[in-house]
């Protein structure tokens, strides 16, 4: 594998924490795999926050730098993962639903960013730990928070297209959330006087990361490039362009009901 291809999923594998799906990091010392106390808790801590009945399965991935061999970094690769999953187990994760364990070996450096290889060989001797969940059956009752328009708006009201589905980390509209802009457009003309901005957000970042990565650009614009591209939708489906405007908030206003309904595209309304 060349360099430019490892770089590629060096950059890939970084920007997992800035997805959305459950993702903590283990980071080693140089040539080791064993972990600290406190990285103990805090992995505790991650697991402890999600909810068990939605877990479909985990991931264990495994990585070194590039320092050493092929062969023994696939080994201490290898090693670091283990060591992880034993942790889960001994915490109590079933082993069930550990569906993958695997050293992935070294992270090689392009020569282009030779000057940051201190802080990459950091970030590359780690394990992720990859949660998938369960799609959470939607669940509101807000106030102001509808699945429809409807006669009687007020500014401020907000439109939750419940239907409107995004792949993890993506902005592009698959072909239901096409047919639920359909629906929608169709009311927006029903309601002609109604001016809406459209609200993109998203889910399970980092605290410290307001926004996400969208994975076809790899910028940190997801929530925004999601509300862009409802907006296009709506536009192609004719409604006038006037009467809609659109922005990214990022993780700034969850729900507070699953984390992954609040990875979601609003309709708000701003003028009737």
């Amino acid at each position: 594998m060349n360099t430019k291809v490892t770089l590629f999923f060096l950059v890939f594998f970084l920007f997992l924490q800035a997805q959305e799906q459950p993702v903590h990091s283990v980071f080693f010392e140089f040539d080791k795999y064993n972990i600290s106390d406190k990285q103990t808790t805090e992995i505790v801590e991650f697991i402890t926050k999600i909810d068990t009945n939605r877990v479909e399965s985990i991931e264990i991935f495994g990585y070194c730098d590039d320092r050493g061999s092929n062969d023994y970094n696939y080994k201490l690769s290898n090693n670091r993962a283990q060591t992880i999953k034993n942790l889960l187990v001994a915490k109590g994760v079933k082993i069930k639903i550990i569906i993958q364990i695997e050293g992935k070996g070294r992270i090689l450096i392009d020569d282009d960013i030779l000057d940051k290889i201190p802080e990459i060989r950091a970030k590359s001797r780690r394990v992720d730990i990859v949660v998938n969940t369960k799609e959470t059956p939607l669940k509101l009752d807000i106030p102001g928070v509808y699945t429809a328009f409807k006669k009687q708006m007020v500014v401020g009201d907000r439109i939750y297209l419940e239907k409107l589905y995004f792949e993890r980390g993506s902005s592009k509209l698959t072909s239901k959330a096409c047919a639920e802009l359909d629906k929608i457009a169709l009311q927006l003309h029903r309601y002609p006087t109604l001016h809406i901005e459209i609200q993109g957000h998203v889910c399970c970042t980092p605290t410290h990361q307001k926004e996400a990565v969208d994975k076809d650009t790899r910028k940190r614009e997801l929530s925004k490039n999601r509300a862009k591209a409802v907006y296009n939708y709506l536009i192609y489906r004719l409604v006038k362009k006037e009467r809609l405007s659109y922005k990214g908030l990022g993780n700034s206003q969850p729900l507070g009901k699953a984390p992954d309904l609040d990875r979601r595209v609003e309709l708000v309304v701003v003028k009737i």
